[in-house]
């Protein structure tokens, strides 16, 4: 079955091709350049650029892989959690398509869509395992028994990973999206170089907190007054640090408690270099077996939908034009 895989659930129009005897087959995707002016995503904007971009990347995504809509067998969307507007768009053009090409569409939760992106690398999850979700809007860690067993085990109490990116950088005047610009500086300075906190971290809990780090930088910069390059690159390499330190940290332990042998990374902010490098390396010393999704898999993407709806359009589910969206809501079944 050849699958379309729609992805809009903030500011990135991505669909995507998938079969599985094929993998992927192609991804097009629309970024939204528009946002770097106000330094973050602005909701309205985002759902306008959706609607002018969707068609125009949906036939660019068939043009460019020799595919007719005839054979598109089934479509995956993700209904959210995400942006209503931007989530509204995708899944009125999939239920539409759907509704025109006489096919069945499935909803998919955007945190489970990134987990299952890990199996873009090459074959399924090795269950049970431990996944860390970590991306602008979300910090979370699974326990996954299997494909749709999902037990959330840890989370942020207040702000992501990848939010706390995007502040830094901005307090820094570094640019948008933030965790590429930290981790850019950061690669000139010393990360040892501002002491920064960890929050939570001797609790005995898997639940994680940045507020209080982002916090940290302002009073520092505000402190430093002017803040030359180098300034700067040790800040970013400080707060990083701080960031990779306590995820690692809080990850592994979590693996222990739950005596897993694998260890996953998932979302945008998997993509980040120390973290991938910090993870592997405690994983290898504890015993563990890590994994990550291929980088280009990482941010939102059309692909990691239409992998993750694989699983459900096969098994014979069909959502139909009844499928609403949403904007918040934890993974814990099939259904979330």
């Amino acid at each position: 079955m050849l699958i379309l895989g729609i992805e809009t659930s903030c500011d990135d129009t991505s669909l995507s091709l998938y079969a599985e005897d094929r993998g992927v087959v192609g991804v097009t995707t629309a970024a939204q350049l528009i946002h770097e002016r106000y330094g973050g995503v602005v909701p309205e904007i985002a759902s306008r650029e959706h609607v002018r971009s969707i068609m125009s990347v949906y036939e660019s995504l068939l043009e460019r892989n020799g595919v007719g809509q005839g054979e598109i067998g089934g479509i995956a969307v993700s209904n959210g959690p995400g942006l209503i507007g931007s989530l509204l768009v995708g899944t009125g053009f999939a239920k539409s398509l759907a509704y025109a090409l006489g096919v069945p569409v499935v909803g998919v939760h955007h945190i489970e869509a990134h987990i299952l992106a890990n199996e873009l690398a090459g074959g399924p999850l090795e269950c049970p395992c431990l996944v860390l979700v970590v991306s602008g809007g979300h910090t979370q860690l699974f326990h996954v028994a299997s494909a749709g067993d999902y037990v959330l085990a840890g989370s942020t109490r207040d702000d992501a990973a990848g939010e706390a990116f995007d502040k830094i950088a901005k307090m820094l005047g570094l640019g948008f999206p933030g965790g590429p610009a930290v981790q850019k500086s950061a690669e000139r300075g010393n990360p040892a170089a501002v002491d920064f906190p960890r929050a939570m971290k001797k609790r005995g809990d898997f639940d994680f907190s940045f507020s209080g780090l982002k916090t940290a930088v302002r009073l520092h910069v505000e402190a430093a007054g002017r803040l030359d390059d180098g300034g700067i690159a040790d800040v970013a390499a400080s707060a990083q640090e701080a960031i990779v330190d306590i995820l690692a940290l809080k990850t592994l332990a979590c693996a222990r408690h739950f005596g897993v042998g694998h260890v996953y990374l998932a979302g945008g902010v998997a993509a980040n270099g120390p973290l991938r490098d910090r993870m592997r390396a405690d994983c290898d010393a504890a015993g563990i077996a890590w994994h990550a999704p291929l980088l280009e898999y990482c941010t939102d993407n059309g692909a990691m939908v239409a992998r993750a709806g694989h699983h459900y359009l096969v098994e014979g589910r069909d959502d139909g034009l009844d499928l609403d969206v949403f904007a918040r809501g934890i993974l814990s079944s099939p259904s979330a």
